[in-house]
C-alpha cells in the first residue's frame, strides 16, 4: 500500500524505527532453516530491535533469586526460558519457579540475552514479526497492511528452501498461515509465549528439545 509506505516513511511515531525495521534479515537466506513468527515489535523503545521476542533492554538472564528482575518482566521471554527449562529436562513439567530455578547449577548455561538470541540465530532461526511495526493503533491493521510483503518473502523463501520449518506463535502470527502456499509445508502453530501455557506445549518441547539452546556452545 502506496499510502502506509508513505505514513511510514513521514513519521517517527513507531518502532522499531527505520534503522532496526529490518535487522532480522541479518541472516543470510542460505542460513535460514526456521522461521519464528512473533507478533510485533515490543512497545517500548529500549526493548524494539527488529528480532522477534529478543528484547533489547535485558541483559543477564540469572539472578540469584531465580529468573533475573528484568527477565520476569519481559512475560513472553520469561516464558520462552522456562520452556526451554523443561524442554531441557533440568526441571519438571511445571516446577520453574524462582526457588527452583535459583537452586539449579548454571555454570553450563548462557548468561545473558543476547547469547540466548545469537544461539537461535546460529541454528538458522529468521526472527521475524507478522508485522514488522508497531503504531498506536491496533497491531493487527499493521500487520494487514504487511501481509502482501511477508506473502512474497514466503513464496521466496520456500523456492530456495522448501524444507524450512515455521513456528507461528499467537493468533496474529498464525494468520500468516493463511498466506502460505497450498503445499505441504513445515510448521507449528503455537499460543504466543505471553500465555503460561506456552511452557509445557508439547508441540513446543518436542520441537525446541534437541536444540539445547541454554547450553553454551563449545
Amino acid at each position: 500500500d502506496p499510502h502506509y509506505a508513505a505514513a511510514l516513511a513521514h513519521s517517527t511515531e513507531w518502532l522499531p524505527g527505520s534503522k532496526n525495521i529490518f535487522n532480522a534479515f541479518s541472516l543470510p537466506l542460505s542460513k535460514v532453516n526456521y522461521v519464528l513468527f512473533g507478533e510485533s515489535p515490543y512497545p517500548r523503545k529500549e526493548s524494539a530491535n527488529g528480532y522477534a521476542f529478543w528484547d533489547a533492554a535485558v541483559t543477564e538472564i540469572w539472578s540469584p533469586t531465580g529468573l533475573n528482575k528484568k527477565v520476569n518482566r519481559a512475560t513472553s521471554l520469561r516464558n520462552i526460558i522456562k520452556m526451554l527449562l523443561t524442554a531441557e529436562g533440568v526441571l519438571p513439567t511445571g516446577q520453574c519457579t524462582q526457588e527452583n530455578i535459583a537452586r539449579l547449577p548454571k555454570t553450563h548455561f548462557i548468561k545473558t540475552n543476547d547469547e540466548l538470541f545469537y544461539q537461535l540465530i546460529n541454528h538458522g532461526f529468521l526472527l521475524l514479526n507478522a508485522t514488522l511495526v508497531l503504531q498506536k493503533n491496533a497491531a493487527k491493521q499493521d500487520a494487514l497492511a504487511w501481509q502482501p510483503f511477508m506473502k512474497t518473502l514466503l513464496t521466496c523463501l520456500l523456492e530456495v528452501k522448501p524444507d524450512i520449518t515455521f513456528i507461528l506463535l499467537g493468533r496474529i502470527a498464525a494468520a500468516i498461515d493463511q498466506l502460505l502456499p497450498e503445499v505441504k509445508v513445515n510448521k507449528i502453530c503455537a499460543e504466543h509465549p505471553y500465555n503460561l501455557s506456552f511452557i509445557n506445549n508439547e508441540k513446543i518441547l518436542n520441537f525446541f528439545r534437541p536444540l539445547h539452546l541454554l547450553n553454551q556452545r563449545r
